[in-house]
């Protein structure tokens, strides 16, 4: 399972959506920071991120075969 952290409106995050998307990568979850506080105060300038159920992160920018190597 992944969760993509991003913001509404971030064309950054649509693009980091199109790489994941690319990559087929599936069991992806979105998170919208934007209305929480702790989510903002951790992810606020790196958006969008990635993160796998072990708990890493990618932070933007990876391209498909980054985010492919990433997963392993």
């Amino acid at each position: 399972m992944f969760t993509l952290y991003q913001r509404d409106d971030c064309q950054l995050c649509d693009q980091a959506l199109a790489v994941l998307a690319q990559a087929r990568v599936g069991d992806l979850d979105s998170v919208f920071i934007d209305d929480d506080a702790a989510l903002e105060a951790r992810y606020g300038l790196r958006v969008p991120v990635v993160r796998d159920a072990r708990g890493r992160e990618l932070d933007w920018p990876f391209d498909v075969a980054g985010l492919r190597a990433w997963i392993g």
